[in-house]
């Protein structure tokens, strides 16, 4: 049995065309892909910081371990600059990683509160009391 409403070109279920208004199609698209990206985001984020942790205290160690014989970490000889240039990579790599995936969760947070907004939803859902959680 069909329904008796005709659905409008507006509505995104109707199954036409958007029309001559591209801009929703292209907005719903953006909103569709910001909650996965806000997610990995903010793992990817929380991944580097405990990386650059790691690296920060295996530096320490190695510069402490590298300072017993009596010898410093600043000196200019070639042992000292390879222990100081030992996570160079890493550390470099975890901070642009980190950088790109905060900016990426924040892209991802404005879209999805700017759709929010948009919607009027402000709550993102109806209320439910503790009964209707736990199926009383």
């Amino acid at each position: 049995m069909e329904s008796s409403e005709t659905p409008t070109p507006g509505q995104p279920d109707s199954g036409q065309p958007e029309g001559n208004n591209p801009a929703p199609v292209q907005h719903s698209r953006l909103v569709r892909y910001a909650r996965p990206a806000l997610i990995t985001g903010a793992v990817v984020a929380v991944v580097c910081l405990v990386l650059l942790v790691i690296i920060f205290l295996l530096d320490s160690f190695n510069a402490t371990v590298y300072s017993v014989g009596g010898k410093n970490i600043s000196d200019a000889t070639e042992e000292a600059r390879q222990i100081r240039d030992l996570y160079l990579g890493a550390r470099i790599g975890g901070i642009v990683v980190l950088i790109v995936s905060v900016l990426a969760a924040a892209a991802a947070a404005v879209v999805l509160v700017r759709d929010q907004r948009k919607t009027g939803d402000s709550d993102g859902g109806e209320d439910l009391g503790f009964d209707d959680l736990a199926g009383s």
